[in-house]
């Protein structure tokens, strides 16, 4: 079983209580299916645990397959610099049918972010150094598809639905 490389800090996307007895880390693609699929597995998870529950996601976009994951992902970035970044998480997994940049944009806009300042970081690959520390310290942990969930720093390498999600979560927090 692959162990977390990298640990939890300030510096990651949390939710949940800090000090939360469950950690469960997904390291995912705004273009997967696989990861769309998870998306609202993850929110009952999280409303089934409460605050036993912090909650990280980290960016692991295969750009190879999916074109417009890092884009995404940069969005998101983007919007963490303003503190929206799980609005807009949840807004790209809500519309990951469409994640072409007039998509993005349109996004930023219902969140009343700066569209220009938002063309403006995609262009510049202004987040491109923050998605790519994501994608490295994936790769350090044993990530090698998506989505790839940790609890409590160890891989979970069984399925993610809730049920088995939750079964697994339960487990490693006795």
């Amino acid at each position: 079983m692959s162990k977390l490389k990298v640990p939890v800090t300030s510096d990651d996307h949390i939710q949940g209580d800090k000090r939360a007895p469950i950690t469960l880390i997904e390291y995912g693609d705004y273009e997967c299916p696989h990861c769309g699929h998870a998306y609202p597995i993850v929110k009952r998870v999280q409303k089934h645990f409460g605050d036993r529950l912090m909650f990280i996601f980290r960016n692991f976009p295969l750009r190879e397959i999916h074109p417009n994951a890092e884009n995404a992902a940069e969005a998101a970035e983007f919007a963490a610099a303003h503190e929206r970044f799980w609005e807009m998480h949840d807004k790209i997994f809500e519309n990951q049918s469409d994640l072409s940049l007039p998509m993005l944009l349109e996004l930023a806009k219902t969140l009343r972010l700066s569209v220009p300042d938002l063309r403006n970081a995609l262009t510049a690959r202004q987040y491109a150094s923050r998605v790519r520390d994501d994608f490295l310290g994936g790769v350090r942990s044993g990530v090698n598809g998506t989505p790839t969930f940790f609890i409590n720093g160890d891989r979970h390498d069984g399925p993610f639905e809730f049920e088995d999600l939750v079964a697994a979560l339960e487990a490693r927090a006795e």
